[in-house]
């Protein structure tokens, strides 16, 4: 972050402005309205501030800028049109660690103004950094429309009763249900948005007064194949509610930074050769977890009932007595197939897709090889980059050419993500080169990428005749 986002408290503290125009005033019209003690050095006065100055809500200590007027200010904005002045402004700021803003120039700021939603005591506050201050305000503009007017109501009649719910409900849980609860009826949404402040409050005693559930449930969601972008609405809602997310090693950080910041996040990631936590001991948090009356969410990688174990989970479930939800995901299939280029039925080429994975039980049945050998058909294989040869060589035994285009997607839909290329004889080759976690794409589809690829750096066409390994990255 170049700048930490935080919200300073101004009440009664003194605040110096130089400078004295129309600029200066819009910043004395916001320091004003914080409670802040606002002194002016100007040559004159606009004449708004002077009338500020007449009625003394502002002081006026003289024409000339000093150093010394520095000495027991809290902050400093630097708003006159000499930009000598203004940096000279910054340099004595600095010098003595105060705080200080220089309008429309960046490089003298250590702290700069957001754009501003204030529906207080709530209040929003948006920022480019002070890179692109326009598209924040337009920003702004678009967060006033979505958001009531009535928030501010709703957040003072929390404040009142914020100690008694503390007191009825001693969970930490049971509190954030309830407010949530509160916060979403529309009974308490329509008595703030018609101010009437009374039967909120008569509205929220009753509500407390009524038994509150300490049923703990257990949401699966699907995270998609890596870009935070495909998550679903329903699941990037049940992560920002859950107490607990129990995530897999397939969950990307940019999903993860989305679960909500005071939320216990627990790894229990499984990877080829390396099992870090048993199933068993995923499915056993889970009912422990549900039982302590917390929402959990069992966030997996792409979809939870296609090679995810989702099914598994929720037996467990069910077995215990706990509530359950699924909000499925996009499947890797799907996704990074997408970001490749690659489609995975097309009237031309493949009329039928099947996804296997190359991890199964001990005492899984064998293969249908014949089936996965079949033309006209996108074979589609989930960790299977270590059986790439096993996998080849019997596709090849049962009728696939080894000149059937293949094609290995590692990172699927992130900004790193890569795609190797080549003919299914390749394909051991492709899969060494891939970083997981990997997907591996077999059938004529995957010679259409050259044309249809359209994330990250589009690959150049290859003669007819080539067959070695290509790359794309993203």
């Amino acid at each position: 972050m170049d700048y930490l986002p935080i919200f300073i408290s101004l009440k009664n503290r003194p605040v110096l402005v130089v400078g004295g125009g129309t600029v200066a005033q819009r910043k004395v019209d916001m320091l004003l309205k914080a409670g802040a003690q606002v002194s002016i050095v100007a040559k004159k006065l606009s004449t708004t501030l002077q009338t500020q100055h007449t009625s003394g809500n502002v002081q006026w200590l003289g024409q000339d800028f000093t150093e010394s007027q520095l000495d027991n200010v809290y902050l400093v904005i630097a708003a006159t049109d000499d930009a000598a002045l203004n940096r000279r402004v910054f340099d004595a700021a600095e010098a003595r660690q105060r705080l200080c803003n220089t309008v429309d120039d960046q490089d003298h700021c250590n702290f700069i103004f957001p754009a501003i939603i204030d529906r207080s005591p709530i209040q929003l506050a948006i920022s480019s950094g002070g890179t692109a201050p326009v598209l924040a305000r337009l920003l702004r503009e678009k967060l006033e429309a979505l958001l009531p007017q009535n928030l501010g109501l709703m957040a003072q009649t929390a404040a009142k009763w914020r100690q008694r719910v503390k007191e009825s409900l001693p969970s930490i849980s049971q509190r954030r249900r309830f407010w949530e609860r509160l916060f979403a009826a529309p009974t308490f949404q329509h008595l703030t948005a018609t101010h009437q402040p009374d039967e909120a409050d008569a509205f929220l005693a009753e509500q407390l007064s009524a038994p509150q559930s300490n049923q703990g449930e257990v949401t699966l969601v699907g995270a998609g194949p890596g870009d935070a972008g495909l998550l679903t609405l329903k699941g990037l809602q049940k992560i920002q509610a859950a107490d607990v997310v129990l995530y897999d090693a397939l969950v990307s950080e940019q999903v993860l930074e989305l679960v909500r910041r005071d939320a216990e996040k627990i790894f229990v990631g499984k990877r080829a050769g390396n099992h870090h936590v048993r199933q068993e001991e995923t499915n056993r948090m889970l009912v422990e977890l549900a039982r302590q009356g917390k929402r959990v969410v069992r966030l997996k990688g792409g979809d939870p009932f296609v090679f995810g174990r989702g099914g598994e989970e929720l037996e467990t479930l069910k077995e215990a007595g706990i509530t359950f939800e699924v909000v499925p995901g996009i499947t890797a299939a799907l996704g990074a197939t997408a970001y490749a280029g690659i489609p995975l039925t097309h009237r031309d080429h493949a009329q039928t897709a099947m996804f296997i994975t190359g991890h199964c039980r001990v005492d899984g049945k064998t293969l249908s090889w014949s089936t996965l050998a079949q033309g006209n058909q996108t074979l589609v294989v989930y960790m299977g980059t270590i059986k790439a040869a096993e996998l080849a060589t019997g596709l090849m035994a049962n009728g696939r050419s080894g000149d059937t285009p293949a094609a290995v997607i590692s990172k699927g839909t992130l900004p790193e993500q890569k795609v190797y290329s080549g003919r299914l004889k390749d394909l051991p080759e492709l899969a060494a080169q891939a970083e997981s976690p990997a997907l591996m794409v077999i059938g004529e589809t995957a010679a259409l990428r050259n044309e249809l690829a359209w994330f990250g750096t589009v690959p150049a066409e290859q003669p007819a005749n080539h067959t070695n390994a290509t790359i794309l990255a993203a």
